[in-house]
């Protein structure tokens, strides 16, 4: 970090917070040269003007699970005391890897451009409220390759869908552990087994008085709502539930209309064009020939075969 100028007077009378995180105990029994490495960013501080007694490292987060199930306060502390303007410099080993994810990576960076913060690691000082544009590339290039890199190892935390928590190991994905959550997903496979068809698993569902569980966002409390035909199909058509971790489904296109206005869209891709597919990830409702064998009796169903009709003179 050789970018001085960046540093001011007023970044200088603030504290500079050192942030460690490491996702599980046993990252910090393994990677010491890592946590070592973390906790030499005091040293870092100091070399770049900021007083050792103003020099504040937050590693309540070592160890601590990134599911979103077990807070984070070291990273909440973090972020209340950069809001509140008591910090001049935020350093952590990898700017990308600051936070659990790009929303809360984002929303940090956003805070440090209105407080006048700064945020350092290894490569460089950066000013969020007075990037260039080549920066911010650079940061946002930095951030995507991580994502990227955690997708491919089959580490990426995304929204899981109803059935499914994410467990305390990176990548690790469990079965929901509320067992009437489980057993109405098995019952969908199991009456579509016997059925057939989407439709006719919702309705049974509304002809038994059946519920169904459902969660809007990831962290979120399990519902239990009226059966749709929406909600039946994508339980049957998620590779998730066959126990596969999949990463960039869908392509987003910008396509211009008659009028030349710009419009965005999601286009689903084959499997064969993901990103990222890792089948036997974690442990399925059902296992993958049987998910492939329900997609296509779907889709037979969806699109019949046309019969070809002779007509009788």
């Amino acid at each position: 970090m050789n970018d001085l100028s960046k540093i001011s007077a007023s970044h200088l009378c603030r504290a500079a917070c050192i942030y460690l995180r490491q996702s599980t105990p046993a990252q910090v029994e393994h990677n010491r040269e890592s946590t070592q490495r973390q906790y030499a960013l005091a040293s870092k501080a100091t070399t770049l003007g900021w007083p050792s007694q103003q020099v504040v490292v937050i590693d309540e987060d070592l160890g601590v699970s990134g599911s979103g199930v077990v807070a984070r306060n070291g990273f909440a502390r973090l972020t209340a005391e950069v809001a509140l303007g008591h910090v001049g410099i935020v350093l952590g080993l990898e700017v990308s890897r600051l936070a659990r994810n790009n929303a809360d990576w984002y929303r940090l960076l956003d805070l440090c451009g209105i407080t006048d913060t700064l945020i350092g690691d290894a490569d460089g000082v950066y000013h969020p409220g007075t990037m260039s544009e080549a920066e911010l590339h650079v940061l946002r290039a930095r951030l995507l390759g991580g994502i990227r890199n955690k997708a491919a190892r089959g580490e990426l935390r995304r929204n899981l869908p109803v059935g499914f928590v994410w467990g305390e190991q990176d990548g690790e994905v469990c079965l929901h552990p509320d067992e009437s959550v489980r057993a109405a997903i098995q019952t969908v496979f199991t009456r579509f087994a016997e059925l057939g068809s989407v439709r006719r698993v919702w309705l049974w569902f509304r002809s038994e008085g059946l519920c169904m569980p459902l969660r809007m966002h990831y962290g979120a409390k399990i519902r239990w709502v009226d059966p749709s035909y929406i909600a039946v199909y994508h339980i049957l058509t998620n590779p998730v539930y066959a126990g596969a971790y999949a990463y960039g489904k869908s392509r987003h296109e910008i396509t211009l209309d008659a009028s030349g206005v710009r419009k965005k869209r999601a286009r689903k891709l084959p499997r064969a064009q993901w990103q990222v597919f890792i089948p036997n990830h974690h442990e399925g409702f059902i296992d993958w020939n049987t998910y492939e064998a329900n997609r296509a009796r779907i889709t037979a169903n969806t699109h019949p075969r046309r019969i070809n009709q002779v007509a009788v003179p």
